[in-house]
């Protein structure tokens, strides 16, 4: 009999190989619904709320990958010594990918979605707008200019600032080239976060990739077009 996981923060239904759903950055597990829906059908799927997110406790301090890759490895623990399947969105993608680099093996195939990690290549509006910030730094208090950052950096809390920093300036290309599992890239190709070129570039960085676009969605592709991205996950799942 199966013992399933235990609290608010935890999503487990189904039977099967587990799929493991890590969910995006101040997205919460319940931004699968239509994922967990399907596939509980064929797998068992585990859903977490990352701490900082959704039901799971607040950050006791700043956060990095490192540490969010240590929650996962212990939910790994939790669910046993079998291979898993995972679908990563954006932030959970960060996460994984760190998680692979510490000399994770219960990581079978993967599929990345709106994927973050690599080093971007700035626009012109964000290098003007950098530009202005450390030039008006020099005459203005730091704290009286919020209003270069952005809507959701002026959100979070001060943890959740500091940690959001650690996250985003830790670049994995070099990550991104050893991996050696299984992937399934599927982006949207309207996605402005994670743009297409973002894709195209991991799927030259892992050798043993797929790339697909769906048309005329964003960085939630999965929640745009979930019948497109259900069939073509369940297709590379299966073998495809």
């Amino acid at each position: 009999m199966i013992e399933r996981l235990k609290g608010e923060r935890f999503i487990d239904v189904g039977n099967g190989k587990i799929l493991l759903f890590l969910h995006g950055y101040k997205s919460q597990k319940e931004s699968f619904i239509r994922q967990i829906g399907f596939f509980s059908k064929f797998y068992r799927v585990v859903a977490v709320d990352m701490r900082g997110f959704g039901k799971a406790d607040q950050m006791p301090y700043p956060y990095a990958l490192d540490d969010y890759a240590n929650e996962i490895k212990n939910l790994l623990d939790l669910l046993g010594e079998q291979k898993v399947d995972v679908v990563a969105h954006s932030f959970g993608a960060r996460v994984l990918v760190k998680l692979l680099s510490k000399g994770e093996t219960r990581i079978d195939k993967i599929i990345f979605t709106g994927a973050a990690g690599l080093k971007p290549r700035r626009r012109l509006s964000h290098l003007l707008k950098r530009a202005s910030f450390l030039l008006l730094k020099i005459f203005i208090p730091r704290e009286k200019l919020t209003f270069l950052y952005s809507k959701d950096y002026q959100n979070l809390s001060e943890v959740e600032r500091q940690s959001f920093k650690l996250v985003v300036n830790e670049h994995l290309d070099k990550e991104y080239k050893k991996i050696n599992n299984r992937c399934l890239i599927i982006f949207g190709d309207k996605d402005r976060e994670t743009p297409p070129c973002t894709a195209k570039k991991m799927n030259k960085y892992i050798k043993n990739s797929k790339l697909k676009f769906i048309s005329n969605t964003g960085h939630f592709c999965f929640c745009q077009k979930p019948e497109e991205f259900n069939g073509a996950v369940f297709s590379f799942l299966l073998g495809g």
